[in-house]
């Protein structure tokens, strides 16, 4: 039943997803989010004028929130709880890597049974999903995101800055195995590291009968080295993908969908691709972010955010904590700015914001 009133901007947009991280905290150290190994800062390093920027990555030390500073379980529930009473249906669990989080099929126990949830996902890395797997589904999680930038050993190693291809695969098949549907795997597309496999990666979709993602390279990395030039446009992955196969376009869910759609002709597996950078769809966002330290974030690139944790660890009812939410909502921004002049990246990473 549609709730009297539900949680809207004010562009009138109605928010249905919220996104909730369960840690800042990740066991890998990807290009786009965490980019601290020597190779990643090699990398980076052949991109900058070595006059200008002789020493182009250099983020500060990592700097975990205190567990103390951390929402708990029942205090997450209790904001899903007050989001979900004014139309949120969709909840994903995200990090940093939210595997990390130890209990965290207890979580999703929790959030599976609040009525007016009608999907809850996770998006990980897959590195620990064979393990957790069968609590995770027998806790009530039915779709799961796996992160899957490269197929060779090598290069998911310098992309990651860590030896776990083969942890990954297993997860995407353990995950199949269960019966999680549909199980979808994303890839980020940085121009000069992996654009060489994007039609592997479609190759690998179609023949393992995934929904595979190619995402745009955005600037959400800590070391804030990203550089518009290492972006692969949406629309040169797509014709570079029907120059190898025939694909038949699928048509969007909702207004709001993320991704555009093609399923192979033979039927087996699916492509999307996200473009937020050359082809935004800010207009029909409907999407909160709830960060693992309990700030509520109206778009990724937000330069401010909410915090819930006063309230949610004083004396706030759920009256109170709803008026906070509607108000934080109305406040979500038009757009991002990605690309324009005065554009200022997010302090915080993907990782501390959650996916």
């Amino acid at each position: 039943m549609i709730p009297v009133s539900p949680l809207a901007d004010s562009f009138g947009r109605v928010m249905c997803d919220l996104r909730v991280s369960v840690t800042d905290r990740c066991n890998f150290r990807c290009l786009y989010c965490l980019p601290e190994t020597e190779e990643a800062a090699n990398f980076y390093r052949t991109k900058f004028d070595a006059v200008k920027n002789p020493n182009p990555l250099q983020p500060a030390a990592l700097q975990w929130k205190p567990k103390s500073q951390l929402l708990t379980f029942e205090e997450i529930e209790r904001v899903v709880r007050v989001a979900v009473a004014r139309g949120i249906n969709k909840i994903r669990i995200t990090g940093g890597e939210p595997l990390l989080r130890q209990g965290v099929e207890q979580l999703i126990a929790r959030i599976a049974q609040i009525p007016g949830v009608e999907d809850l996902a996770m998006t990980t890395n897959g590195f620990h999903f064979s393990q957790k797997a069968e609590a995770l589904r027998a806790a009530g999680l039915r779709r799961v995101s796996f992160s899957l930038d490269s197929l060779d050993e090598k290069n998911f190693k310098r992309m990651t800055g860590r030896d776990g291809l083969s942890e990954v695969l297993a997860g995407i098949r353990k995950a199949r195995e269960l019966g999680m549907n549909p199980v979808k795997v994303n890839a980020v597309v940085i121009r000069g590291i992996n654009d060489n496999e994007i039609e592997a990666l479609a190759d690998f979709a179609r023949t393992e009968q995934l929904s595979l993602r190619f995402i745009e390279f955005m600037p959400l990395d800590s070391g804030h080295t990203w550089l518009a030039d290492l972006v692969v446009p949406g629309r040169e992955i797509l014709q570079r993908l029907q120059a190898r196969h025939a694909l038949v376009q699928s048509k969007p869910s909702h207004a709001a969908e993320t991704a555009r759609r093609w399923k192979f002709a033979d039927g087996a597996g699916e492509i999307g691709i996200i473009a937020p950078v050359t082809e935004p769809f800010c207009g029909f966002c409907n999407r909160l972010r709830l960060t693992a330290d309990g700030k509520i974030r109206t778009c990724l690139f937000s330069l401010g955010e909410h915090d819930l944790k006063p309230l949610l660890r004083g004396s706030a009812d759920d009256a109170q904590l709803e008026e906070r939410l509607r108000g934080i909502v109305w406040q979500k921004e038009e757009r991002h700015h990605i690309g324009e002049p005065g554009f200022v990246q997010p302090e915080r990473s993907m990782s501390c914001i959650g996916g």
